[in-house]
């Protein structure tokens, strides 16, 4: 552990509006620093080079509507939320013992973070340290970041979580980081990722592989602590700091960032049996990630001539971000009546984006981005 020990880092500042016993954020806080442009700015400067980490979309400030849809469908799919985070948090436990760190990936993975990490405490009457951090497409894991974990719990397992999986890109990146981290520091970290859903089947470690709206994917900064993307550009993030976020401490008015994760958890007194027998036949079962979603990616590729895989974001999860932060072109469907696609027609709607029904769709929807230099009719 030399090499990890040799580079110290500085302790994180406060920052985002959870309570610092749910989640402790390895962010420097960028609050003050000019990042959002418009979606059809970003779009223009993502397609012709600029990395998305270098600048922020402006946040998405929910209509009444929509506050109204996040509300019921919080209230409609709560205790499955709650069964989902408990079941990979039994499998966690199996898989890894309760001597672990829970490092979850800013931002959809931090909600989920602390759900995983209020389930033991309550279940297991154990507290695991848990953690907020950045990954990065193309970019890579904050260094800096596993290297505070590292250092600070030196006897534990760094157990990674996201929110959901669309086609596996970052548990590709993942996979990359880990590896690269071994090689830098002889450190070897797991690179399997904890996520409550996986229609992507990218993960062995999940809490259902259903693709339905996790009320979390609804609300960007305003379920997710108050705080952004994380940002990664030199002339802000120096060599021993964190990758960066904005800490929007202004919406505290429309915070639900804590209703969120209390309104779950206190489902767990309830689900917990379901939940370990459900993690039990998922281990009897030895479930394989088979990355079926990419099959579904390719057809949509060769479907409608698109080149760059990045310009197709499969599930809901995905496809809500794609309404909310990109510029959309089209959105497919597996059929119009799937309940899981109320809000996503909602969004599209307000936006005038066409829906299309795709047959035979792995997932519930997917989001297509408008190619700006003309690849596709």
């Amino acid at each position: 552990m030399n090499s990890v020990l040799a580079k110290q880092i500085p302790s994180p500042r406060p920052m985002g509006s959870y309570s610092p016993e749910d989640v402790i954020f390895l962010l420097k806080n960028l609050q003050h620093a000019s990042l959002e442009r418009s979606n059809e700015d970003r779009e223009e400067a993502i397609q012709s080079g600029t990395h998305y980490s270098e600048m922020l979309p402006v946040e998405y400030h929910p209509s009444p509507e929509y506050l109204q849809l996040f509300h019921q469908t919080l209230e409609r799919t709560s205790a499955k939320v709650a069964l989902a985070a408990g079941t990979v948090a039994e499998l966690i436990v199996k898989e890894r013992g309760t001597e672990v760190v829970l490092a979850s990936l800013a931002r959809a993975g931090t909600p989920i973070g602390i759900l995983i990490k209020r389930y033991l405490a309550q279940v297991y009457q154990i507290e695991v340290p848990h953690y907020s951090i950045s990954i990065i497409r193309g970019k890579g894991i904050d260094e800096n970041a596993l290297l505070y974990i590292l250092q600070n719990h030196p006897d534990r397992q760094i157990q990674f979580v996201d929110g959901w999986t669309g086609k596996g890109a970052i548990r590709q990146v993942l996979i990359e980081a880990c590896a690269d981290f071994a090689r830098r520091y002889g450190v070897e970290l797991s690179d399997q990722l904890a996520v409550l859903a996986d229609p992507g089947s990218c993960s062995e470690l999940y809490g259902t592989r259903e693709d339905f709206l996790i009320p979390s994917a609804c609300l960007n900064s305003t379920v997710s602590g108050l705080v952004s993307r994380t940002v990664l550009r030199p002339d802000l993030i120096g060599a021993l700091d964190f990758h960066g976020a904005k800490y929007y401490e202004e919406w505290r008015e429309d915070d639900l960032s804590n209703h969120f994760v209390d309104v779950i958890s206190a489902h767990f007194p309830q689900v917990s049996a379901q939940a370990k027998l459900d993690a039990q036949a998922h281990q009897d079962a030895e479930v394989k990630a088979d990355w079926q979603g990419l099959q579904s990616i390719k057809q949509i590729q060769a479907h409608f001539g698109i080149e760059d895989i990045n310009l197709v974001k499969p599930g809901v999860g995905e496809t809500t971000r794609v309404l909310l932060r990109r510029v959309p072109w089209k959105i497919l469907v597996d059929r119009l009546d799937n309940p899981n696609l109320e809000h996503i027609l909602l969004l599209a709607s307000d936006r005038s984006v066409p829906v299309e029904v795709f047959p035979g769709l792995a997932y519930s929807c997917c989001g297509l981005i408008k190619p700006l230099k003309g690849e596709v009719e």
